[in-house]
């Protein structure tokens, strides 16, 4: 019995490339994080520089881009590449100067935060429980209208005892 191998398909970047860099400061640190995209549009390949070339830090996060740029060019999900790194905690972290992000918990959480921010459609962001600060709002605005509504009705409730002795009872063990 003959066992055929496949082996991964490595998909190579183009020779010209396009693609954005954003420049961060993280507490006290810069960060640069260059993302370039394939021909097709999704993001191909991930350079993060951080401090002085050879320090441990620098070399750190070097073998983080590479990591993420290796899965990405053997196919793997954006979003199994970054969620291991959210919420990620060491220094440095803190507040940042990027008013999507406003706040980290280290620079691996930011680059995972920024790159499913610039690169993942909302669903799956949502489902990574990535937002930028617009969206917190807006959930937050959302929550709060809900729960005011729940409280005037519960205050309608109060008021109204008539109302409630009105309602049709469920039938035994069942829920309404």
């Amino acid at each position: 019995m003959v066992v055929r191998v496949r082996r991964h398909q490595h998909t190579h970047m183009p020779r010209h490339r396009s693609g954005h860099t954003t420049t961060v400061t993280i507490g006290a640190e810069r960060f640069c994080l260059t993302a370039n995209q394939r021909d097709d549009g999704s993001l191909g390949e991930v350079f993060i520089h951080w401090g002085k070339h050879g320090t441990s830090a620098a070399g750190l996060v070097s073998s983080y881009a590479i990591a993420v740029s290796l899965g990405l060019q053997h196919h793997v999900p954006l979003t199994d590449l970054i969620r291991p790194g959210l919420g990620q905690w060491f220094v440095p972290n803190g507040h940042t100067d990027d008013p999507e992000i406003p706040r980290v918990r280290s620079a691996v959480d930011y680059i995972a935060r920024r790159l499913a921010i610039d690169w993942l459609p909302h669903a799956e962001r949502a489902e990574l429980g990535v937002y930028t600060l617009t969206e917190r709002v807006q959930r937050a605005s959302t929550w709060i209208a809900a729960s005011e509504l729940h409280l005037c009705r519960g205050a309608n409730a109060t008021t109204a005892p008539a109302a409630r002795r009105s309602s049709p009872r469920a039938p035994h063990g069942e829920w309404r």
